[in-house]
């Protein structure tokens, strides 16, 4: 895909984000496109796979219960701030924290289609940006555009971080709605289908066929 010029007016407001319906977002940002600017170094990604966490009634959600922490207190910030956690000791994981202040709902960005500065991202991830595991996975497409546990709680506002529209759609029938991943302990929480993908997305986490 070509690269295209950043337009501050194609930036999503904070309105965007105060939606109370997780589960909607998830899907709509899907071919939304996911900015950082690192020292004047800017990186994007087209948001291909994500995965909702709807806050205190969802046993996969680190807010499960209202359970409040050192941690956990970025999910209750207002929607348009970032939630980012090491995950295993390993991997910086990027979160966008949606709805109202106070109620801890989450979208985990899982992959990304490889966009703006594509150069930077081949060398941050010392792969070609032709190979799916650039970007594949919340691991990944955190590290192709730099992002670490500095950028927990920025808010989505076109300084360091942000997410533009540049009319990217997707169709229903080219969506699919699965379990998410790594969430065995959510009981019956783990088959709820709240990962989302954009179907045959080379740029998606295994496993992805359909």
């Amino acid at each position: 895909m070509k690269e295209s010029h950043t337009l501050k007016t194609a930036v999503l407001p904070f309105s965007y984000y105060q939606n109370q319906d997780v589960l909607f977002l998830a899907q709509d940002l899907l071919g939304k496109i996911l900015y950082t600017n690192i020292n004047g170094q800017v990186t994007a990604g087209i948001i291909v796979e994500t995965e909702a966490y709807m806050g205190a009634v969802d046993k996969a959600s680190h807010a499960y219960g209202g359970r409040r922490t050192a941690r956990t207190e970025t999910l209750y910030l207002q929607g348009g701030t970032s939630y980012v956690y090491l995950c295993y000791g390993i991997h910086y994981l990027f979160n966008i924290v949606t709805a109202r202040e106070g109620e801890p709902h989450a979208v985990l960005i899982r992959g990304v289609e490889p966009f703006k500065g594509i150069d930077i991202i081949e060398k941050r991830r010392g792969l070609k940006a032709s190979n799916p595991r650039i970007s594949s996975g919340p691991g990944s497409a955190a590290k192709a555009l730099g992002i670490d546990i500095t950028f927990n709680k920025k808010e989505l506002n076109h300084d360091e971080i942000w997410v533009e529209d540049h009319g990217i759609r997707y169709s229903d029938d080219l969506i699919a709605s699965v379990p998410r991943v790594g969430v065995d302990y959510a009981e019956e929480h783990a088959a709820l289908p709240w990962r989302f993908f954009v179907k045959a997305n080379i740029y998606v986490s295994k496993p992805n066929k359909f």
